[in-house]
């Protein structure tokens, strides 16, 4: 198994001589075939934290914050405006006694927000120790004010106060995790007590759900950074904190972790429950309020029901992305320059690459980016797609990462056998139906190294390069079993459908004699691949009667449009049960780049982008390096994801009228029936006339 462990940290490439002369013309080939990959930043840090009570508290005016109108009038009904612009400790003191007689909606609110306002003038002046005990008196009534206040509960939806009671929940949470935080005491399984002029807090911090295992070592705010490199930034409005959780030096403890990237961040949200008891504290005669701040991770729990009601938690999954981008430290670039220009050095990166823990019940979508390129590219599209909640709720997204200056067909072959070994790893019974379902999604070349784990070889493939048995191939077992592994295939149980976004599956133009020049001038190959093929030619002289296709040296060469290899996927015999979907890019005709392109993208011509046998086909204006990341394309993907949980459905509802097929009712994903075991083509028994095995459609399963 290959394990995934340095996707932001690749090996260092400069090699001599030859690297240096590679940099000379690298520039000429960056723009022949328009990867489109820069560095960027994804994230900055604010001036200052976003807080949505900055206007209505006039938080950042020089004369300091102030109540509100409303509040001053209600501080006014109780003859207690005289605290409304100072004093603010006696002012407190007199409403928590008022509070205890007449525990109103109208003067909880009242003391969350005098509470808050004294807090941030405290915070602001370093009095920490006074900050922190009015934070806490100022989100325990807002709490109060929200869930425990029939007639502020009536108010949720109308009354203007409701939200900005949500607010003062909110930023009173932050302003108190800060301050616990700068004490070093912002840890998972600790306990600890804040004593406030009315009242005594104990307060402990745990993560539920499914890093409830794990430790952080450190929180940031995503209010403290603005979003740049994510066209959309995605947020849940609700209660809560959120957050950026990061796993520096230990892994997290979660299924599949062995497949996360290093230093992986994820977004939790921190929510505050309070319960206050009869309990007087001895050493201060204050009642005691038990405070459970917990973190719960809103892509799997984006509600939290509280005194029976729905709460839907404040989320922010878009800001944790774009920080775990930067945190990197290696550009997209840089990652993608060396898979395409020193595959050989990418060999220990490729992989399988999950950003969220494996989830059994749900439909992986695995995503293959291009010729020079890397997973980073589909990230806004990830981003996008993430964000909306019957996607995340059915599916589960993963990232492929390969050296793209290879031939496509030996990254296809990798593949293959990187899924073979991650089922077996994640899977090894096969009792996730939900991995029978997969959806890849190919950018590029992506599209067709996808597409080849869908059809069968037959003896075509082998037939591109000798008439004679395999049986009859001299050499080494390594090497004959490689060179098999490439030609004799069989398509993928577990894929059911393939969107491919800009593929070349008649090859591309962009592959002429210049590039292809400059490609085996730039891209070294690793010796497993050439020392085989002429290993292999060594030791069978006249074996081979086309010799080109084994000394293919590069994706560049692969691609081009007189590869033997692309009629070859086109004609193969295809898997009943995989659809297949293409969208595809056609630049502007009205542009320069649209007068001289014609209808293409820039690099794909529509005709060899276009599949006969595509479910559906969607054309979007976009060129090569933004058709997968266009908002039509990513709206696209959307619909053949629901089109394709539609369909299982349907089929589940369609066995249940056979009795054959016993019902999984506690599965989300039902069985289809599409499992019947594929009869593999004994190599040494070539038959270029042997009709399909799939003349016959599969039996249930």
């Amino acid at each position: 198994m290959i394990h995934p462990q340095h996707w932001f940290m690749p090996a260092i490439i400069g090699r001599g001589s030859r690297w240096e002369t590679r940099w000379i013309v690298v520039l000429l080939l960056g723009i022949s075939i328009t990867s489109g990959c820069a560095t960027q930043k994804w994230a900055s840090v604010r001036k200052s934290p976003s807080n949505p009570l900055e206007g209505p508290l006039q938080l950042m005016s020089h004369t300091g914050p102030k109540v509100t109108d409303r509040t001053r009038q209600s501080l006014r009904v109780l003859g207690l405006e005289r605290y409304a612009d100072g004093s603010y400790e006696k002012g407190l003191a007199e409403l928590a006694e008022i509070i205890e007689r007449e525990p109103t909606p109208e003067n909880l609110y009242t003391f969350a927000e005098l509470s808050y306002i004294a807090a941030t003038r405290a915070d602001a002046m370093g009095k920490d120790a006074t900050a922190l005990e009015l934070y806490a008196g100022s989100v325990s009534h807002a709490y109060y004010f929200l869930f425990e206040c029939k007639e502020g509960v009536a108010a949720d939806g109308y009354d203007p106060r409701f939200r900005q009671a949500c607010d003062i929940y909110n930023k009173s949470l932050e302003g108190s995790l800060r301050l616990v935080k700068a004490q070093g005491r912002l840890k998972q399984g600790e306990t600890y007590r804040i004593k406030t002029p009315n009242h005594v807090f104990h307060v402990s911090l745990d993560t539920v759900g499914r890093w409830k295992d794990t430790q952080f070592q450190d929180f940031k705010f995503t209010s403290d950074y603005q979003v740049e490199g994510l066209k959309n930034q995605h947020r849940q409005y609700g209660l809560g904190v959120p957050l950026i959780a990061e796993c520096k030096d230990n892994p997290p403890k979660a299924p599949g972790s062995e497949y996360f990237p290093p230093n992986l961040t994820f977004a939790l949200t921190a929510f505050l429950k309070v319960e206050h008891t009869p309990q007087i504290d001895p050493e201060t005669n204050k009642k005691i309020h038990y405070c459970k701040i917990l973190l719960y991770d809103p892509l799997e729990q984006p509600e939290l029901e509280i005194h029976g009601r729905e709460i839907p938690l404040e989320a922010d999954i878009s800001t944790p992305l774009a920080y775990l981008l930067d945190a990197g430290k290696v550009s997209q670039t840089y990652l993608a320059t060396l898979g395409m220009l020193t595959p050989g050095e990418q060999q220990e990166q490729r992989g399988i690459y999950m950003l969220e823990p494996y989830d059994p019940k749900k439909i992986p979508v695995v995503m293959v980016h291009g010729l020079w390129s890397s997973p980073m590219t589909w990230l806004e599209m990830f981003n996008d797609l993430r964000a909306q909640p019957e996607i995340r709720k059915d599916y589960q997204f993963w990232f492929y990462l390969y050296p793209t200056g290879q031939p496509f067909w030996i990254s296809a072959t990798q593949f293959r056998s990187d899924l073979d070994a991650m089922r077996a790893d994640l899977d090894p019974q096969h009792a996730a139906i939900a991995l029978d379902q997969m959806v890849l999604v190919g950018h590029s070349m992506g599209g067709l190294v996808s597409r080849m784990q869908t059809i069968e070889s037959q003896n075509d493939f082998w037939n591109l390069v000798s008439d004679q048995p395999p049986s009859l191939l001299k050499g080494s077992p390594e090497d004959t079993e490689a060179l098999k592994s490439v030609l004799f295939f069989e398509p993928s149980t577990s894929v059911r459908r393939v969107i491919t976004m800009g593929t070349p599956h008649r090859g591309s133009d962009f592959a002429n004699s210049t590039t292809r020049w400059l490609g085996k001038n730039l891209i070294a190959l690793p010796s497993f691949v050439t020392g085989s093929s002429n290993r292999l030619i060594a030791e069978n002289p006249g074996f081979f009667r086309n010799r080109d296709l084994l000394e293919i040296s590069t994706s560049v060469d692969s691609l081009a449009p007189d590869s033997p290899v692309l009629p070859e996927i086109l004609d193969a015999p295809k898997a009943p049960w995989v659809k297949y979907h293409t969208v595809i890019g056609v630049v502007d005709q009205d542009t320069w780049l649209g007068y001289f392109s014609g209808r293409s993208d820039g690099v794909v011509k529509y005709e060899s982008a276009h599949l006969d046998e595509a479910l559906s086909e969607k054309i979007v204006t976009a060129d090569h390096n933004t058709v997968h990341r266009n908002p039509e394309s990513v709206i696209e993907v959307r619909r053949i994801l629901r089109e394709h949980v539609d369909q299982l459905k349907a089929e589940y509802f369609s066995s249940l009228q056979q009795p054959a097929i016993e019902p999984i009712m506690h599965d989300p994903v039902m069985p289809a029936n599409h499992l019947a075991p594929v009869e593999r083509v004994a190599p040494e028994q070539p038959n270029p006339l042997r009709t399909s095995i799939y003349t016959t459609p599969p039996s249930p399963n």
